[in-house]
């Protein structure tokens, strides 16, 4: 089991600049590997971006996709997601996903454990 704790959301104009944090505690973390995920009022959640045990490999949805970068710090037990470029369409809560001792996926149902989530509000 691991926990999972967000920072880093806030209120930035389009085309501006933020990076989230995921913390997470637990030594077995670099094992796990990682998913963002985002859901605005009234929309479903859906996915980001997911990154491999070593960091090595990263993937992510075709709406952000040249902009925002996934990478893992796994000695300070600890992912981020610098996101640059934004637009009004990414205001959302993100939330930070963990599926131990598997591959990297896309399929919201397959991670295991969540964090509480961070709002970002990209204003127009």
């Amino acid at each position: 089991q691991v926990q999972l704790v967000e920072s880093g959301g806030g209120l930035v104009q389009a085309g501006g600049s933020l990076r989230l944090s995921c913390a997470a505690s637990g030594r077995t973390f670099s094992r796990y590997v990682v998913g963002w995920f985002r859901q605005a009022p009234g929309k479903e959640r859906e996915f980001v971006a997911t990154i491999n045990w070593s960091g090595s490999s990263t993937y992510y949805a075709d709406s952000v996709k040249g902009r925002f970068t996934f990478s893992r710090d796994n000695a300070k037990n600890t992912v981020y997601l610098q996101m640059n470029s934004l637009k009004p369409e990414d205001t959302a809560v993100y939330y930070c996903a963990a599926r131990p001792w598997a591959t990297m996926s896309r399929i919201i149902n397959e991670y295991n454990y969540w964090g509480q989530g961070t709002q970002v509000t990209v204003s127009s």
